[in-house]
């Protein structure tokens, strides 16, 4: 997702954090301060493969630019934007710095342009499946300090993961600008070639978040984030 600092934008970021707050999420400090470090690693893990996965296979597909700008690389400091952290953290969503490309260094641009948008979404998946994998590894060791304070601890935070790459994974892939989902439709109907592709696009920002509002995202999000989550951790149990 951009960077916005567009009046609208930051009023209905205050009006989700007064909802928020309203509804409870902040009536006791403490409880919040540590969900959200349980939290943390998933999203600093699941935004910057994100961005990265984007810019190595622009890379890959001939566009240095991303390499040029520094993206290569899972470093938070490379991939999060502050505003978009807070809001995280405080609105319940937000985005990282989104990495640029230039398509014309693409041999088949729709086609390039294409994976770019689908590596992202892959890999918040490959994520939570190699995840997945390690806490069925720890669980198989039956060690005792794995049912310790410690041990419980971490494998929560290692559920986060989980949960939270496969929230990125649902919520980029929907058919919303500026989320990969919109990418991906965009090259595979080439909606770029109709007089309202841009109209859509500069207001994309602000539809998703009226459809975050309106709750028509958690419509959709929920039922696919649940289907996908199950099955990961009832591969762990199994």
């Amino acid at each position: 997702m951009k960077r916005f600092f567009n009046p609208t934008v930051i009023f209905i970021l205050l009006l989700f954090i007064g909802l928020n707050f309203i509804n409870g999420a902040f009536s006791n400090p403490m409880d919040w301060l540590m969900s959200k470090l349980l939290i943390l690693p998933g999203i600093l893990i699941g935004l910057c493969f994100h961005e990265f996965a984007h810019g190595a296979v622009s890379c890959a597909l001939g566009d240095p630019t991303p390499k040029l700008q520094g993206r290569l690389t899972i470093n938070p400091a490379a991939h999060l934007d502050p505003f978009g952290f807070l809001a995280l953290l405080l609105a319940g969503f937000g985005w990282g710095v989104p990495v640029q490309i230039d398509p014309r260094y693409y041999k088949h641009r729709r086609r390039d342009e294409l994976l770019v948008a689908l590596a992202g979404v892959a890999m918040n998946l490959l994520i939570a499946i190699v995840f997945s994998f390690i806490i069925k590894g720890l669980l198989m060791t039956n060690a005792a300090w794995l049912f310790g304070t410690f041990g419980q601890i971490l494998l929560q935070v290692l559920l986060y993961v989980i949960q939270i790459n496969v929230v990125l994974m649902v919520f980029n892939l929907l058919p919303v600008p500026p989320l990969d989902g919109f990418g991906i439709i965009t090259q595979i109907f080439n909606l770029q070639k109709y007089s309202w592709y841009y109209q859509v696009y500069d207001k994309g920002f602000l539809i998703l978040l009226v459809l975050i509002l309106l709750d028509v995202t958690d419509f959709v999000l929920g039922p696919c984030v649940s289907f996908v989550y199950s099955h990961l951790v009832n591969g762990i149990i199994l």
